[in-house]
Formats: C-alpha cells, structure tokens, sequence
C-alpha cells in the first residue's frame, strides 16, 4: 500500500525562505503548507495537523517560543526551530520548551531536508522496558521509574535516555547519539545533544537512587546505576 506523504508546515515570514523551502521539498514528495504570522501559523497547525513543523522564532503577530508553547500543549508534533538566533541561550530556551531540533540560518536545503526526514522518523520498540540500578525506562507509559517516582519526558529526552540505558556502563558516541535519536551525523552540531543531555541530568539530580549520566570528553556519554 502507498504510503501517505509527509506534511509540512513552514512557519516564516521570509518569502525567499519559504519559497526555496516550498520548490525543494514538493521536489521530494512532500506537501508544504506555509504561514508567515505566529497567529496565522498556529491556526494552520490545527487545521492541517502536519506531520512535522518549521519553526521560525521572529515572527509578526505571535513570536515563535510563543507558537511553541501552543503547539506543546496539544500535540508531539516535531517541531524543528529555524533561526537567524544562534546563541546558547536561545538554543536551550527553545530546546526546554520542546523543540526536537534547531538549525541556525543560513543552513543547505540538503541538511534542513536530512533533519525533517529524521525528524518523523520513531525510534524505540513498544512494550520494552529496560532498567539500570533503581530506573526503570518503561517504553509503553513512556515513563522514566526511579523507586517510587515517575518522571514523564519529553521525546528526545526519552529516547536520549532509552539508548543509554539500553547499554550502561558503555560509553555511546556523539554520533551513535546524532544517529539513532535525530537520524544524522554528518552536521557536526551537537549543541542539542549536549542540552538534552544537561536537562536529563537536572531531573536525576532530584532522585537520590537516580543513576548518573558520565561525560567521557571527546567521545560521548555513559550511564551508570
């Protein structure tokens, strides 16, 4: 049976953007629909319902964290941030509130294409569980047990979690991270890695049983009970 094709929603108010985003993936089968208002952009969300959004964060009528929260509060929709705003702290303000990804502009239609085809791509096996000393990564409730508590994660954080912990003690790549969780390796930009990985400490730190996520400098991450 065919598959139904992947729907796009641009949210932009750069006519150049959205028209060399619109030629380049109706190129690749995928449909594209486009707002270039925060407003206009989050009524089109619940109309359309895409399958993956493109966020801008300067936006006319409703900023772009703003449309974020929105989008949030009703669906797990892939959101990926596309911003001229490339430092740290805009990059972990949009991460916290959600965004599966962020690419700075200028970026290659080549890369941006590479990061929506990963990003509606689902990783992790329903109905497995896998536990590390006192946590247990339960993939049904998408629940994150440690003793009595259960912490709910947001996606990437989950399925940041659900490798480490599919192999404690060892230590995963940065690229093992860039493949299996967003889907690529060959941008180099880690930068969401690194935040996912800083938010799921902050929420171990609360649990005393909690195991704890080693950096291992030049190579990558590893959990251990």
């Amino acid at each position: 049976m065919e598959q139904p094709l992947t729907r796009v929603l641009v949210i932009e108010d750069e006519a150049s953007f959205v028209e060399a985003i619109r030629v380049s993936f109706e190129r690749e089968g995928f449909i594209v629909d486009a707002a270039d208002d925060g407003r206009v952009g989050l009524d089109r969300f619940r109309e359309t319902r895409p399958d993956v959004v493109l966020l801008d964060l300067m936006l006319p009528g409703m900023g772009g964290l703003d449309v974020l929260r929105a989008i949030r509060k009703e669906s797990d929709v892939p959101v990926i941030v596309v911003s001229a705003k490339d430092t740290e702290a805009e990059v972990v303000t949009a991460l916290e509130l959600g965004a599966d990804d962020y690419v700075t502009k200028p970026y290659s239609l080549r890369e941006l294409l590479a990061r929506v085809r990963a990003a509606t791509r689902r990783r992790g096996t329903p109905g497995e569980s896998v536990t590390v000393g006192a946590a247990t990564l339960d993939r049904d409730a998408h629940q994150l047990r440690i003793g009595n508590s259960a912490l709910d994660l947001p996606r990437k954080e989950f399925e940041v979690m659900s490798l480490l912990m599919e192999h404690p003690g060892r230590v995963v790549p940065r690229e093992e991270f860039l493949d299996k969780v967003w889907g690529y390796t060959w941008f180099g930009d880690t930068r969401t890695l690194d935040q996912h990985i800083r938010r799921l400490r902050r929420r171990l730190e609360e649990h005393p049983q909690a195991p704890v996520i080693e950096t291992v400098r030049g190579v990558g991450y590893r959990v251990t009970a």
